[in-house]
């Protein structure tokens, strides 16, 4: 197996979205944001540029002993600060609130599975079987919603879309610098999504055209997303269940972006073996997932809840790249970049 870049690793610090997580990093600060978010005291103060703490009570329907309250938690976690008499954004927050979708996504998503963590993570610990039929995690996380067009099922099913695809908005940075995405002409997006991982490929490159597999009203709701979007007609969906179904050919790139962790081993390395047969001769395959956490002896933040809840889904690139060898490809690379936790890119070549 070709060792080329095994050991490398790329930082994190050209990626400035990971502040959001600065901003959460307790209960109580990432519950005092949501609020002033939802008191609009965040967009106010914004818009304004500064405010008094009188005139923020007023135009926002607070009394000042709620206020006061509020704003003190605010300034504890570096979001406000007092100059003189009036309140302003800090300039750190102000960085952060660039990446507002993000900042938003990671508070709404970890506040709604924090009783996830909170009265389950023992029975996560001792009987990870029972943990699923107990959780909101998996609950939301229902693929059996994705098959049948009811309102219902599309309404569970964009929930957990606007979390993947808000993450893999920024994730997929770090993957198209570790990889020439530029080298190819035709990507297939295994477990694609809204085609978010696939949109960042093709306006990078503009000769790529890509196409998305996923469960049907996924690729319904992407199809939806991706109609607004100058890449559009480079861009297509093919509805299919990877399980049950095979992988269309033609494509010189199949990619796994942050899919394979959902599914138990063997299912996932199926996965591999079935784009293995799909490809052509000289084609490559791309994994792009998070590795194991890595604590180094410091607590994650509050933001961490959603992804704390799957460490035991997360694998090693050794895994990937051993069924690759398995498989007969060349060109194994491993390569790592360290965002909110550690991940991993595993590309290879299958011989021509």
């Amino acid at each position: 197996m070709t060792k080329q870049g095994e050991g490398a690793a790329v930082t994190g610090g050209e990626f400035d979205f990971l502040i959001v997580d600065q901003f959460l990093r307790t209960l109580v600060d990432a519950r005092a944001l949501k609020s002033a978010f939802e008191l609009r005291l965040i967009d106010t103060v914004a818009e304004r540029g500064t405010a008094s703490a009188a005139w923020l009570g007023h135009a926002l329907g607070v009394d000042e002993q709620g206020l006061t309250f509020l704003l003190g938690l605010l300034e504890a976690n570096g979001v406000v600060e007092k100059r003189r008499a009036d309140i302003v954004l800090s300039e750190r927050f102000t960085r952060a609130l660039q990446f507002r979708d993000l900042l938003e996504i990671k508070l709404d998503f970890a506040g709604f599975i924090m009783n996830d963590f909170a009265d389950w993570f023992t029975v996560l610990l001792k009987d990870p079987g029972v943990f699923p039929g107990r959780s909101r995690l998996f609950e939301l996380f229902d693929y059996r919603r994705c098959f049948e067009p009811t309102l219902e099922n599309y309404e569970r099913t964009r929930a957990w879309m606007k979390l993947t695809s808000t993450l893999t908005r920024y994730e997929a940075q770090a993957c198209m610098g570790l990889h020439d995405f530029g080298a190819h002409r035709r990507m297939l997006d295994v477990g694609g999504n809204s085609g978010e991982f696939a949109l960042q490929a093709c306006r990078r490159h503009p000769e790529l055209r890509a196409t998305v597999l996923d469960l049907p009203l996924v690729c319904d709701i992407g199809m939806e997303q991706i109609l607004a979007r100058p890449e559009r007609e480079r861009i297509a969906f093919y509805k299919a269940d990877m399980r049950s179904d095979p992988l269309p050919e033609g494509y010189d790139l199949i990619a796994f972006k942050s899919m394979l962790h959902d599914w138990p081993e063997e299912e996932a390395l199926g996965f591999v073996s079935k784009a293995a047969a799909a490809l052509p001769p000289g084609g490559s395959a791309l994994i792009f997932e998070r590795g194991p956490i890595s604590l180094s002896g410091t607590t994650p933040p509050f933001s961490m809840l959603p992804i704390l809840l799957f460490f035991r889904s997360y694998r090693r690139a050794s895994v990937y790249a051993k069924h690759l060898q398995a498989l007969g490809f060349e060109n194994i690379r491993r390569r790592e970049v360290e965002l909110d936790t550690p991940f991993f890119l595993v590309t290879a070549t299958k011989p021509a």
